[in-house]
């Protein structure tokens, strides 16, 4: 649509601020309700605009992950954005991106950054979540110094702008005219695909799946369904019965989509099977996460990350290997002996993906995961739940070998991490805090003292100090390290809407081969139990079990 003149009227809205817009680790997450009372969603754009002060003319990618609300965000979005003085749109075809899609579209397109509107695996409908964060120039998301002004402009916001348009056709792809604003509409799959096309061995991959390699991917009906189609399924020839809830919907289907054991019970227990397939992926909402799974066999994300660095060299994108790695503090230290071995860094970083972003951006590092299920690469600045997937197809294509097969070599060779995490829900969100308190204030008394059958070495608060900036991030979680290497760490979760989420990670490592095959479970349990005595989750908080075990 074109219009005659070349500029936007704009209306001014009055607002009074609301008290709880601070961001978590990944933007704004609140419940669906939350976000639509009067002027809620719109004082918090407003805030973030005012904060970045957009230059006249900038250029944004908009999209989301196809939940509930995320239509009427959009539109909201698009006419703020145009009243703050941007004139160039980059929206995905019907509102639709994946975060790490969204994330290569600002980099290649040089945007001024983008608004990612989702709640990555929390759940969706009208009783669910929503959420919403600006990623920078970068790709990547608003670092802590930006996330902190934005809170403090909420605090103020009295008014916000929005330009005069109308209800804009995001079904076709191609430009529209609003005056000064151009709005394109874009396919949300074909710049991806082009930048796997370029990481990964597709030749190798298809020929690998040809000769009768059986993969299953489920897409938890997030936005990654679309991109598993056109690429698993039409690139490289995943069967139509491999591809499961593909088509993105407001709710997942009643689902949560969150690719975890406990909510992708259906696939482990399909790999259970003696039909099992060769390879069982999933995705979350918004595609940054992913779940990989073989023959009667799971691999945890912090072996996902060691491993793929072994072997990061048979993909055609990593052949030259990496400048380093990262992993959150929480996840397994699997990847720093790999690493050791091949004579790079690895850092370590709190929780929450923006804290490798100053490293990829550096050349510090190629390569960085997390435990909650996130792993990712130079390659964009999210991590990346569909590239994960098509990695291990590129290794185990390259390899001729079968998942478990690759993890047992892989632990000859380096030794095995046990590792789990025991999240334990909290109703009250100020009794889950006063638990945290108490832990940091007693963390150097622990030194000393007897965890079953070893000795507490260390313990601390985790306060990071970016080698890049210097910025420094305290009370990012509780470790606690034991004579024998065991680990444990305590940490609030950053991604819930509702009460608070404590995560108990454990860690024990096994260097004897002949114990590597060992019930996870049953290696940590005893771990599991002094820590829940050495945190006294019981007294503060209620639970006397973990909500779940991952």
């Amino acid at each position: 649509m074109n219009t005659e003149s070349t500029s936007l009227r704009t209306r001014t809205v009055a607002c009074t601020p609301y008290a709880d817009q601070r961001m978590g680790t990944a933007g704004l997450r609140r419940k669906v309700a939350v976000l639509r009372q009067p002027h809620y969603l719109e004082s918090f754009i407003q805030a973030v605009l005012d904060t970045l002060s957009l230059r006249q003319g900038a250029s944004l990618v908009i999209g989301g992950d196809g939940r509930f609300f995320n239509d009427v965000a959009i539109q909201t979005i698009i006419r703020m954005a145009a009243a703050a003085g941007a004139t160039h749109l980059i929206v995905g075809r019907d509102g639709l991106l994946s975060t790490p899609a969204a994330s290569n579209l600002i980099r290649t397109r040089r945007a001024d950054g983008g608004f990612l509107l989702t709640a990555s695996h929390n759940p969706g409908g009208p009783s669910g979540d929503f959420g919403v964060k600006f990623n920078m120039p970068t790709g990547g998301q608003a670092p802590e110094q930006v996330t902190d002004a934005v809170f403090e402009a909420t605090k103020r916001i009295h008014a916000y702008h929005l330009a005069d348009l109308p209800l804009l056709d995001l079904a076709r792809t191609g430009v529209q005219r609003h005056g000064q604003l151009t709005v394109e509409i874009v396919d949300p799959v074909d710049a991806y695909q082009q930048l796997m096309e370029k990481l990964f061995d597709f030749e190798r991959i298809a020929h690998w799946i040809r000769s009768g390699h059986r993969v299953v991917f489920d897409g938890m009906h997030g936005i990654t369904g679309p991109y598993a189609q056109r690429i698993l399924g039409e690139a490289l020839g995943v069967s139509p019965e491999g591809l499961m809830h593909t088509r993105p919907l407001p709710d997942f289907g009643g689902l949560h989509p969150d690719p975890n054991p406990v909510d992708c019970r259906h696939l482990v227990d399909l790999c259970a099977l003696p039909t099992a397939p060769d390879l069982a992926a999933a995705s979350d909402g918004d595609g940054d996460r992913n779940m990989i799974l073989g023959p009667a066999f799971m691999l945890s994300p912090g072996d996902s990350v060691a491993m793929l660095l072994a072997n990061a060299r048979l993909a055609p994108g990593y052949r030259y290997g990496v400048p380093g790695v990262a992993r959150s503090m929480p996840t397994s230290r699997a990847v720093d002996r790999v690493a050791a071995q091949l004579g790079i860094p690895c850092f370590e970083t709190p929780t929450g993906w923006r804290y490798f972003c100053n490293l990829l951006e550096a050349n510090r590092i190629g390569l960085c995961g997390e435990e909650s299920f996130g792993t990712g690469s130079s390659h964009t600045r999210e991590k990346d739940g569909l590239w994960a997937v098509l990695f291990w197809m590129n290794v185990l294509a390259a390899r001729e070998i079968s998942l478990p097969a690759l993890a047992a070599s892989h632990w000859r060779e380096h030794g095995r991490h046990y590792y789990q995490r025991h999240d334990y829900e909290i109703p009250d969100a100020a009794r889950g805090a006063a638990l945290m308190e108490e832990l940091r204030r007693t963390a150097p008394q622990l030194v000393g003292r007897r965890a079953g059958d070893a000795c507490i070495s260390w313990a601390d608060d985790f306060c990071y100090r970016d080698p890049v900036d210097g910025s420094e991030s305290a009370h990012q979680g509780v470790r606690v390290v034991l004579d024998d290497d065991s680990r444990i760490v305590f940490r609030l979760s950053g991604t819930g809407t509702a009460g608070a989420t404590l995560r108990v990670y454990l860690e024990r490592y096994e260097p004897d081969p002949a114990r590597h095959a060992l019930d996870t479970t049953a290696v940590l349990a005893a771990l599991g139990r002094e820590a829940a005595s050495l945190a006294r989750i019981t007294a503060h908080a209620g639970p006397a079990a973990p909500t779940m075990i991952v």
